[in-house]
């Protein structure tokens, strides 16, 4: 079973940076699609970003093109979100998900997705 574990939310000024991880644990993490969504209050929960399995691959939702960036450490079954020139409507719950699924390289559709991490606040205040 997969488990997967966020950290690295917190408040930051708009402007400002944070990096979200996400730990993955309970099978062979290279075999797994990974992605970030985001949920804010009152909204559906949207796509951020994807790295692919073999991690040669990225894609990105336009509102963080640009300014995000994912990244994948197989040596230490980590992804990553670095986060720069953060807006107040970045602000959500961020979620670190898993896909199995070896039909597509990433993937930005939530269904597609096997596993989720419980999510990390994220606050920019204006």
């Amino acid at each position: 079973q997969v488990q997967l574990v966020e950290s690295g939310g917190g408040l930051v000024q708009a402007g400002g940076s944070l990096r979200l991880s996400c730990a993955f644990s309970g099978r062979t993490f290279s075999r797994y699609a990974m992605g970030w969504f985001r949920q804010a209050p009152g909204k559906e929960r949207e796509f951020v970003a994807a790295i692919s399995w073999s991690g040669g691959s990225t894609y990105y939702a336009d509102s963080v093109k640009g300014r995000f960036t994912i990244s994948g450490v197989n040596a230490k079954n980590t992804v990553h979100l670095q986060m720069n020139s953060l807006k107040p409507e970045d602000t959500a719950v961020y979620y670190c998900a898993a896909a199995s699924s070896r039909r597509r390289e990433y993937y930005s559709d939530s269904g597609d997705y096997n596993y989720w991490g419980q999510g990390t606040q994220v606050t920019v205040s204006s």
